[in-house]
C-alpha cells in the first residue's frame, strides 16, 4: 500500500470550481422560464422543484447554465428525465445516467480525446458530483457512528475501486476526498479493478466500508455506486435503511471539512491485493493436474477491468490463455460491442471469431466490473455455442460436489454442512443436483448481497477463535473449520452469470467463475467429451429444465410512470391463467410473510411469483439496477424412468422451447391494456 498525503483534490472538482466564478444566468428570468414551463404542462412540478433546489444547493454555475441551455432548446422530456426525482441511495447504492440524451454544450467543454464529455450530467436524477458527495458524505457519516459504537481506535478505513467507465476516476478520487476530509481513511486503488476484488479488499484490508464506481453491464452513458460494509458484501439491513436515511438527509455538496490534522489518509492499494487475492482464487482448484491437458481458452474483457487478474490468473496455472487484444483496451465507449454484457451473444462475436482462429476449445467473457461471465463452448459438431448462466452454473455446481465427494472431502457424514445456495430465480436443476448428493438448497432473493448475507452467517456461527482468525486461513483450512463448526459453501448463483465458489470474496466473482468453468472444461478434456455433452448427460440423469428470461424498458420519467402502473395491475388484477393455463397459486414477495429453508424471514421485495401446472412458474419483478420490467419463466421435465435417451432429451428440448416461447408473446400482448 502506497500512502499519500491528507488530502487528494478531484481534478472534475477543480474545473468545477475555476467555471464557478464565471457570470451566472439572471435567477430571476431562468426561475419565471421554469414557472412558465410548468404552468404550461411542459415540466413536471416535482422537476420544477429539484431544478430550484439543485441551483440553490450547489456553488457552481454548471447547473443553472445546464438548465437554461436546456430550456431554451425545449428540451422538456430531457429535463423531466434528468430532474423529476432525486436519484435515491437504493440498497445497494446509486445507478443512473452519466451523459444525458442531449449533451450540453456546456457539459461537452473542452474536447477530450476519448470523445466522453467534460462534465458529467447535471440533473438531480444522474449521477454525478452532488450525488456523489451527498452518498459519500451519508456513508461516511454512518461509519464514524458504527466505528465509534464498537469502540474502535484509530480512524475507520474505506476502500474504494473503480471501473472503466466515463468518469469513474474522477468519482472515486471525489469520494477519496470526502472521505478523508470527514476523518476515516481512504484505500483507493491505484487503477481500475474489478466488484469481487474490491469485496476481498474490505476484508483483506479490515476496512468498515466499500465503495465500487460502476454501472456493470449498463450502456456507456451509465456509472453507479455500489456499496459494501465490513463482512465484504452489499450493504443489507439494517445498515441499509440507516445509511439511506443519512444519505437524504444530506443537501448540496457543500460540506465543512475537519482541520487538517483531523483529516484522515488516502492510502492507494495495488499489486499487493493483487497477489493475495490470487492466491485465494488459486486456493479453490480441486484437481490441479487437469490443466496440463492443453486446455485453450480465448478470453475478453469487454473493454472493462477482468484482464488485470484473469489473464496472468490462468496463465499461471496452466491454461493457454488468448486475450482478443482490440477488448483488452479500456474504453467507456465499450466501442466494439453494442452492449458490454456477456449474456448477449453478439458482445462474444470478436471472441468467438479469434477461437475459431486459433481452434480454442471455449471463450470467456466478463463484463467491465468484471462480476458477471459468459461462456460459449464447443458442441458436438465442433461450432461454438453460447451457454446460459443458469447452465454455467450448473456445469460448476455439479463438477464440484462430484469431485469434492471423491476426493473425500465430502462424505456421508459431514455433507449435512454443505450447501449449495441460489436465488429464488434460478435454475431448480441446481437444487436437484444438490438433492441427489444429499446437501441442502438454500434460496434467496435475488441479488448477491443475500447470498453475502447468508455466508456472513454462516461466519459467525464459527468458535470465537475461528472467527478472529478466519480472514488468513487458507481454503483448505476455512473448508474445513466450515465443515465441522458451520456451513461450507460448495457452489452459489444467480441466473444473471453470477457464480460464487469462495468464501473469501462476498459477492459474483467472474474472475473465480473463469478458473472454475475452465476446471470442468479441463475434466471434460480429460474425458474426451466436449462441455455439451456434460450437460446433456446431466439432464439426462436429473431432468430436464429449461428456463428463460425477458424484460421491457422504461426510459425517463413517463417510463416509471408506466413501469408502476403495469406492476400495480399485476397485483391488483393478478392473473388467472396464462395463456389458457390455469394458475395454481399466486405469490407477493412484497406482501406476505416468507420463509426460506432455513427458517429466516426472506426480507420484502416486490416480486410476484405465479405458479402454473408442475413445476412451472412465472415471476415479474422490476430490475433492482435498471428501467426494467424483469420476466422469468420456468418449465421442467423429469424422467419417468431412470433416464432420459438422448432421443427423448431432443424431443422434450424443442416442446419445453415451444411452451416459453408461447407464454412470452401471450404475456406481451397483455400489457398494452394494462398500461
Amino acid at each position: 500500500m502506497k500512502q499519500q498525503a491528507n488530502r487528494s483534490d478531484s481534478p472534475q472538482c477543480k474545473r468545477e470550481e475555476q467555471i464557478s466564478s464565471t457570470e451566472l444566468p439572471l435567477q430571476g428570468g431562468l426561475f419565471a422560464s421554469i414557472l412558465e414551463a410548468v404552468q404550461a404542462g411542459f415540466l413536471l412540478q416535482s422537476s420544477a422543484e429539484n431544478m430550484q433546489r439543485l441551483m440553490k444547493q450547489t456553488a457552481s454555475s454548471l447547473p443553472e447554465r445546464v438548465i437554461a441551455e436546456l430550456i431554451e432548446q425545449k428540451a422538456w422530456k430531457e429535463l423531466n428525465n434528468r430532474f423529476f426525482r432525486t436519484l435515491a441511495f437504493g440498497t445497494g447504492g446509486l445507478r443512473g445516467k452519466t451523459i444525458g440524451d442531449i449533451v450540453t454544450t456546456v457539459e461537452a467543454g473542452t474536447k477530450r480525446s476519448d470523445g466522453r464529455p467534460q462534465f458529467s450530467c447535471i440533473g438531480t436524477n444522474t449521477v454525478n458530483n452532488y450525488n456523489i458527495i451527498r452518498a459519500t458524505r451519508g456513508l461516511v457519516t454512518y461509519v464514524l457512528r458504527w466505528h465509534q459504537q464498537k469502540n474502535r481506535s484509530g480512524n475507520p478505513k474505506i476502500c474504494i475501486s473503480y471501473d472503466t467507465r466515463f468518469f469513474s476516476r474522477e468519482f472515486a478520487e471525489l469520494a477519496a476526498k470526502v472521505i478523508s476530509e470527514h476523518g476515516c481513511d481512504a484505500l483507493l486503488f491505484q487503477e481500475p479493478r474489478s466488484t469481487p476484488e474490491l469485496s476481498f479488499a474490505v476484508r483483506e484490508c479490515a476496512a468498515t466500508a466499500g465503495i465500487n464506481i460502476t454501472a456493470s453491464h449498463n450502456p456507456p452513458a451509465y456509472n453507479g455506486y455500489k456499496v459494501y460494509f465490513e463482512d465484504g458484501a452489499q450493504v443489507i439491513e439494517p445498515h441499509a435503511s440507516s445509511i439511506i436515511t443519512l444519505v437524504d438527509q444530506m443537501e448540496g455538496d457543500q460540506y465543512q471539512s475537519l482541520p487538517q490534522e483531523q483529516c484522515g489518509k488516502i492510502i492507494f492499494l495495488g499489486k499487493a491485493v493483487d497477489e493475495s487475492y490470487k492466491k485465494k482464487l488459486r486456493g479453490l482448484i480441486l484437481q490441479p493436474s487437469l490443466f496440463k491437458k492443453n486446455l485453450k481458452v480465448v478470453y475478453t474483457p469487454l473493454h472493462g477491468v477482468g484482464g488485470t487478474i484473469i489473464v496472468p490468473l490462468l496463465e499461471s496455472v496452466g491454461v493457454q490463455c488468448s486475450p482478443v487484444f482490440s477488448q483488452m483496451q479500456p474504453d467507456g465507449f465499450f466501442s466494439t460491442v453494442k452492449s458490454p454484457n456477456p449474456e448477449n451473444s453478439e458482445a462474444l462475436t470478436l471472441g468467438i471469431a479469434l477461437a475459431e482462429q486459433e481452434k480454442a476449445d471455449l471463450v470467456i467473457a466478463t463484463d467491465p466490473d468484471a462480476d458477471r461471465m459468459g461462456v460459449a463452448v464447443r458442441n458436438a459438431s465442433g461450432s461454438l455455442e453460447l451457454l446460459t448462466g443458469n447452465q454455467i452454473g450448473s456445469l460448476i455446481a455439479w463438477y464440484r460436489l462430484k469431485t469434492l465427494f471423491e476426493q473425500g472431502l465430502l462424505d456421508e457424514k459431514n455433507k449435512k454442512n454443505a450447501l449449495l445456495v441460489k436465488s429464488i430465480v434460478t435454475t431448480d436443476l441446481q437444487k436437484a443436483i444438490a438433492e441427489k448428493f444429499g446437501i441442502r438448497c438454500v434460496e434467496t432473493l435475488t441479488g448477491f448481497k443475500y447470498i453475502g448475507a447468508k455466508l456472513t452467517h454462516y461466519e459467525h456461527q464459527l468458535s470465537q477463535d475461528l472467527q478472529k482468525k478466519y480472514r488468513i486461513l487458507t481454503e483448505e483450512e476455512s473448508r474445513q473449520a466450515r465443515l465441522e463448526e458451520s456451513s461450507y459453501l460448495v457452489f452459489g448463483g444467480e441466473e444473471s452469470y453470477g457464480y460464487s465458489l469462495g468464501d473469501f470474496v462476498r459477492d459474483k466473482d467472474a474472475n473465480a467463475a473463469a478458473l472454475g468453468f475452465c476446471e470442468v472444461a479441463a475434466h471434460c478434456l480429460s474425458q474426451k467429451i466436449t462441455l455439451s455433452d456434460l450437460l446433456d448427460q446431466i439432464y439426462c440423469d436429473y431432468g430436464y429444465y429449461y428456463e428463460c428470461g425477458e424484460s421491457l424498458s422504461f426510459e425517463g420519467a413517463e417510463g416509471s410512470l408506466k413501469m408502476q402502473s403495469l406492476i400495480n395491475s399485476y397485483i391488483q388484477n393478478p392473473f388467472t391463467s396464462i395463456n389458457g393455463e390455469p394458475v395454481t397459486a399466486f405469490q407477493n414477495y412484497a406482501a406476505e410473510m416468507i420463509l426460506d429453508s432455513e427458517g429466516e424471514i426472506l426480507p420484502k421485495e416486490s416480486m410476484l411469483i405465479f405458479k402454473l401446472h408442475g413445476d412451472h412458474r412465472v415471476v415479474v419483478r422490476p430490475s433492482g439496477t435498471e428501467p426494467k420490467i424483469k420476466f422469468y419463466f420456468f418449465s421442467s421435465y423429469k424422467p419417468k424412468s431412470k433416464r432420459f435417451s438422448l432421443e427423448e432429451l431432443s424431443n422434450i428440448k424443442r416442446n419445453l422451447k415451444k411452451c416459453l416461447e408461447d407464454r412470452w408473446k401471450w404475456l406481451q400482448d397483455d400489457v398494452a391494456p394494462r398500461i
